[in-house]
């Protein structure tokens, strides 16, 4: 029904946003059918499907065998954390045991391009059990390998989540921003040593495996969402729809479930712009100064908040990652 929407501007897939390593290969069998008949079967540059360690551990190398002779060629692993107290506290089900093993079947699997992900900022996450974390994360394989990605984010409230009910009731208090700041910190500098290209403020890539897939958002590439709740971008209309997130009426229609708005110019300007400033490629400065405030733009410049790279860009350099939210709003 939506293969015309489809852009052959990026070539990659990306199954998750969820837990797909729940489902039989017959389903991702039936996905990818689906993506030939249409005309967008791949091969991709890039297909990634998300796994969870306790999912992969019980269906074993087989399970992933089968997902890598469909064209699967990236995984992305929610390691989350090494120590088991925070992995109980965030009701993860696996423990750090079982994050190893599971890094171990891929690998042996045949899985060449692994990602991981890992959080910090938790009030109860000391900067010692953090820095193991990191240690932890940097040796997972038992072949001695570097994971090949390792993305790494700060923890938050979402909006009517179960956190969210226990900072309201008191159980709960976030993190201070300094602990936030000193654990980020210690992760740009331990991947930096560990030879990881930070490429964007919660993203680190061994040369060469920087996501495809995650890049073309940030460079605001079209793109197509199926499923409830996912999202789209049409470039060509600046037009961005979403599935509402009802599972029986997306089932019965997926047309039927589906909102959207029409960009303005000046929603376009300022998301290249933010999400341009979060990655080390940066904006072009033509385009900074066409868009942004002048006295703003210079006064980043001046006082290093944004830096010239040879490539004709300003980035904001990684010292500055971790504000770079006030930053940009300065600038738009």
């Amino acid at each position: 029904m939506r293969s015309d929407e489809i852009s052959d501007e990026v070539n990659t897939l990306y199954i998750g946003g969820g837990t797909p390593s729940v489902l039989p290969l017959s389903v991702f069998a039936g996905l990818t059918d689906a993506l030939r008949e249409a005309g967008h079967g791949g091969p991709y540059d890039e297909f990634t499907v998300e796994v969870n360690p306790e999912d992969v551990v019980e269906k074993g190398e087989a399970y992933i065998e089968g997902l890598l002779k469909l064209g699967v060629n990236r995984i992305s692993m929610g390691v989350q954390s090494f120590d088991d107290h925070v992995l109980k506290f965030m009701n993860r089900r696996h423990d750090a045991a079982t994050a190893r093993k599971a890094y171990a079947v891929l690998e042996n699997a045949g899985v060449r391009n692994i990602s991981i992900d890992l959080i910090f900022g938790l009030p109860q996450l000391s900067d010692a059990q953090w820095s193991e974390t990191l240690e932890k994360a940097l040796g997972i394989s038992a072949s001695g390998t570097l994971p090949k990605h390792i993305s790494s984010y700060q923890l938050s409230v979402e909006p009517e989540s179960a956190l969210a009910s226990l900072v309201e009731r008191g159980e709960w208090t976030e993190a201070p921003e300094d602990l936030c700041r000193r654990q980020y910190e210690m992760l740009c500098k331990a991947l930096g040593e560990a030879g990881y290209h930070h490429y964007e403020i919660s993203n680190f890539a061994r040369e060469g495996f920087e996501a495809k897939h995650n890049g073309a958002y940030w460079r605001h590439v079209p793109y197509v969402g199926f499923g409830p709740g996912a999202h789209s971008l049409d470039t060509r209309t600046w037009t961005r729809r979403w599935n509402r997130e009802d599972l029986k009426g997306y089932v019965a229609d997926p047309s039927s479930v589906q909102d959207g708005e029409k960009l303005t110019r000046e929603q376009v300007v300022m998301e290249r712009i933010m999400l341009g400033l979060r990655t080390s490629g940066g904006v072009a400065e033509s385009y900074m100064k066409e868009h942004c405030n002048h006295h703003e733009l210079e006064r980043a410049l001046a006082v290093g908040n944004l830096v010239r790279i040879p490539s004709g860009s300003l980035r904001i350099p990684e010292s500055r990652f971790f504000v770079c939210d006030s930053i940009i709003s300065d600038l738009v």
